[in-house]
């Protein structure tokens, strides 16, 4: 199993994959999300992993839009918990550290440890990055905020554990491939679509309704605009049934009677 991923070796992407399929995977960095859709696509990876909202931050929109763009499905989901360490080259101690590098995500989830800290923050394009440029360049007045792995993939120090704000920082990333692959029925299942609707008086009200009325539970909703008509838009939708269900088909075949486009992005076993 071949699997994309965006950032450097060491990033949350790939332990998320780790995660998921197992130490022995085969993992690809990718520069950007949009790499990593087009490495999918054209079968030079077996899968490609994403994130597509944090429960701090909250959602990744250009995801979202990419998920739109490109003919994919999402096969699994991994609720990935972010931990975040400060690493430093061997023999840095934390008294020698005057700027941290990492993510703006990152560095703003860990803003009160770096407030006691009294350093300098410095922006970089990826966790696993930060600390992939402390290792190159031999920083010793540096420290990176990133991963475990990052760690052992760049032989750095870990100062510290866990310094973020909130513990509670998970990352939900999508499983991407090239084919369908729906759940067995009695497993467990999620089933992401999108959908476009009228803009007239309780239309959502009613598209959701068809989800009430059988007693599914809705797990997310999320609107984007359509490129090219103003105020309208699509909306993304999961919910805790899969299509191999006769609730979650009734479900979709009577959405479709209401909504003005339907697209199934996939069917796959919920992360419990």
């Amino acid at each position: 199993m071949r699997v994309a991923f965006q950032g450097e070796y060491g990033a949350y992407g790939e332990g998320a994959a780790i995660q998921y399929f197992g130490k022995s995977v085969e993992t690809l960095p990718c520069r950007s999300f949009e790499e990593v859709f087009e490495k999918v696509e054209s079968g030079e990876v077996d899968r490609g992993v994403i994130p597509i909202e944090n429960s701090l931050a909250g959602s990744i929109h250009r995801n979202y839009d990419l998920l739109m763009q490109h003919d994919l499905h999402i096969v699994g989901e991994i609720n990935y918990r972010v931990e975040h360490n400060l690493l430093a080259l061997r023999g840095v101690r934390l008294e020698d550290v005057r700027y941290v590098i990492s993510h703006p995500q990152a560095l703003a989830q860990c803003e009160g440890f770096l407030k006691k800290l009294g350093v300098e923050k410095v922006s970089e394009y990826d966790t696993a990055g930060s600390a992939k440029k402390i290792k190159k360049m031999q920083l010793r007045d540096a420290a990176a905020i990133a991963s475990r792995r990052a760690a052992e993939v760049y032989e750095l120090e870990i100062l510290a554990k866990s310094i973020e704000d909130d513990p509670e920082n998970y990352t939900r990333f999508l499983v991407l491939a090239k084919e369908e692959h729906v759940p067995a029925p009695g497993v467990p299942a999620k089933t992401s679509i999108v959908f476009s609707l009228k803009n007239t008086p309780g239309a959502l009200f009613k598209a959701l309704s068809v989800f009430a009325l059988r007693d599914i539970d809705l797990t997310k909703i999320e609107s984007r605009p359509i490129r090219g008509k103003k105020w309208e838009y699509l909306f993304y939708l999961d919910f805790a049934a899969s299509i191999n269900e006769e609730v979650g088909k009734n479900a979709i075949r009577h959405l479709g009677e209401i909504a003005t486009f339907l697209r199934i992005l996939g069917s796959y076993p919920a992360d419990r």
